[in-house]
């Protein structure tokens, strides 16, 4: 029985190995699974054990490592094996060499989606081709590329040199080539859809454009509807949003810098901005926060606002976000500087203050009358989104001699079977509103709008049947609503739904005291801000000099200079007489505004 224990005590229990550095052993002698005998015995048969060994010959081995076993092939074949040069981004002269690096960069065999197409050029000089699949045209490489170079016609004219000048002067039929001798900038083309081409005997290769991936194609705005002007919007592929902008901004002057974010993912951004009209300041400002942008991931717009704000624990949003071609345009013509992503049809634009949230394409497309009545709307929207909530709790629990007597009697009637008190009241409908209002936009589009106003009309008639809240917070909550719908750019929408439930609270603790030292807080801390070095709330705080398109949008003719904020080089966008018809055809003839 103890003999038993003992057993199961061993199999149980972990036994480090005696010789751990020797490691595994094939065993090729009978005598080395014997049972082990005594040190006598061990020495009496010593003799005959190596007489023994030396007959059969070497009774164990340790066997090769794997940088044994290739040091031993390159030793036998030191003229066909070729490997990838250590530690250094320049590229051999040797094409199997630079086939290993590739292979060595991609991780191949393992990446599947990385093709290595290898061939000969002109029947004679051996070369390859990396790029890859599902990123490239297949159409450009079955017909422009790989019959040309696999004719036999190629190298008529080549004399002894590296045929890479040769090859993209005489015979690839692509729109845009180029060489380099790096290996991370090849692999970071290829990365972006491009194919590089690699020759023996040449220390370069040739990069060719080839890129073909599924894209969205140009659609409308899905955020930004208007009833007059553009109907196109950006897509996902950065390319074909900067060729919206150039279609629209047909200047030689228009700049384009392409720049990498991202360390593990080295999305691509472009910075657009109009030379001689935009600030250097600012171009170089905006650079220089993209550059340093010190993450593994960026993805898109949303991630690159966040990193390049100037501060980022206030509620209002510090750079412009549009998906309109159009708007991007306009502004880059007022001077300021574009970021357009890679993955998101959404441009940026900085610096940005206050007033020009409220503004959109369609204000400029009507005329001034309908601009200016909609700005205004938009004006009453934002106080009605940020105040009134916040108001008719002040009102009803700490001003009620403010209320006139007709309305007063209604109100209590109304509130006479509601048994939550005020503030409890206002957050259940205005919660219950947040929730119907992100509802709508997570469930399929087919069914978005219908739950949104069938949610609100159902949940506000139930709830007032029921006695939980009162017929006139439900229309206090839904003119909340239209309000917040109302402000053009989601971002600060999203804001100023935050700022309302702090209006909400201050009016419940110290009723319009509360109200007005909430909004001077707001206010301290919001013309504290700067965009790029602008104010937030210029013209008002700091006053500058007024332009007439800030609140008001005068006619289109009388705005003659860009925002003096921006501090432009360029300061006037239009003549001193912008309408001259006016004078050629009456010269006698004065403009009401003006001009003669």
């Amino acid at each position: 029985m103890p003999g038993f224990l003992k057993t199961i005590s061993d199999m149980l229990t972990y036994k480090e190995p005696k010789n751990k550095e020797r490691g595994f052993e094939l065993l090729e002698d009978e005598a080395q699974s014997a049972p082990k005998q005594s040190n006598a015995q061990r020495q009496d048969s010593s003799g005959q054990q190596n007489s023994t060994q030396n007959q059969r010959g070497k009774s164990s081995r340790n066997p090769l490592t794997v940088e044994e076993w290739n040091g031993g092939r390159k030793a036998e074949n030191t003229e066909d094996v070729c490997q990838a040069p250590n530690n250094t981004n320049i590229m051999s002269t040797k094409l199997c060499e630079n086939l290993e690096a590739i292979k060595q960069k991609f991780l191949m065999p393992k990446n599947r989606d990385i093709i290595v197409r290898e061939f000969r050029i002109g029947r004679k000089v051996k070369a390859f081709m990396v790029y890859i699949d599902g990123m490239m045209d297949k159409q450009t490489l079955n017909l422009s590329i790989l019959p040309q170079l696999m004719s036999r016609d190629v190298f008529e004219e080549l004399g002894e040199e590296c045929p890479v000048d040769y090859l993209m002067e005489n015979i690839l039929a692509v729109h845009d080539v180029r060489k380099t001798n790096k290996y991370s900038d090849t692999v970071m083309q290829i990365l972006n859809g491009l194919s590089a081409l690699f020759v023996e005997g040449c220390g370069e290769c040739i990069i060719i454009e080839t890129r073909g991936y599924e894209k969205r194609n140009v659609d409308t705005p899905k955020t930004e509807t208007v009833v007059k002007g553009s109907q196109e919007g950006f897509t996902e592929n950065l390319r074909t949003n900067v060729a919206l902008i150039r279609k629209i901004i047909k200047n030689e002057n228009l700049v384009t810098e392409m720049l990498s974010v991202g360390n593990t993912n080295h999305s691509n951004c472009a910075i657009m901005y109009l030379e001689g009209i935009t600030n250097p300041k600012v171009i170089q400002e905006v650079k220089k926060r993209l550059e340093r942008i010190d993450t593994d991931f960026v993805l898109g717009d949303g991630m690159i606002e966040q990193f390049i704000e100037d501060n980022s624990f206030m509620l209002f949003p510090q750079i412009a976000s549009t998906e309109r071609p159009d708007r991007t345009a306009s502004f880059i013509m007022e001077g300021r500087v574009v970021i357009i992503a890679e993955g998101t049809p959404f441009a940026l634009s900085a610096p940005v203050t206050f007033f020009g949230l409220f503004h959109t394409s369609e204000d400029t497309f009507v005329r001034w009358p309908g601009g200016t009545f909609l700005r205004l709307i938009r004006i009453f929207g934002l106080f009605c989104a940020t105040f009134l909530p916040g108001l008719y709790v002040a009102l009803t629990l700490y001003h009620i001699e403010m209320i006139p007597t007709e309305l007063l009697i209604s109100v209590a009637k109304a509130k006479e079977l509601v048994p939550f008190p005020t503030l409890l009241e206002v957050l259940i409908m205005e919660i219950a509103f947040e929730l119907i209002r992100e509802g709508g936009i997570r469930v399929p589009s087919v069914i978005g709008q219908t739950l949104g106003i069938v949610g609100a009309l159902i949940l506000g008639q139930a709830a007032v049947t029921a006695g939980l809240v009162s017929p006139l917070l439900v229309i206090v909550v839904s003119i909340t609503g239209l309000g917040s719908f109302a402000i053009p750019n989601y971002t600060l929408a999203i804001a100023i739904r935050i700022e309302r439930f702090l209006f909400i609270f201050a009016g419940a603790v110290l009723g319009f005291y509360g109200i007005s030292l909430m909004a001077v807080l707001l206010s301290y801390f919001a013309c504290s801000m700067k965009s790029f070095g602008v104010p937030y709330f210029v013209p008002v705080a700091p006053k500058t000099k007024v332009n007439p398109d800030i609140i008001l949008r005068y006619p289109i003719w009388i705005q003659k200079e860009r925002p003096d904020a921006l501090n432009t080089p360029d300061r006037k966008r239009q003549g001193d007489n912008p309408k001259l018809w006016i004078s050629e055809d009456n010269p006698d003839e004065t403009d009401k505004g003006g001009n003669t």
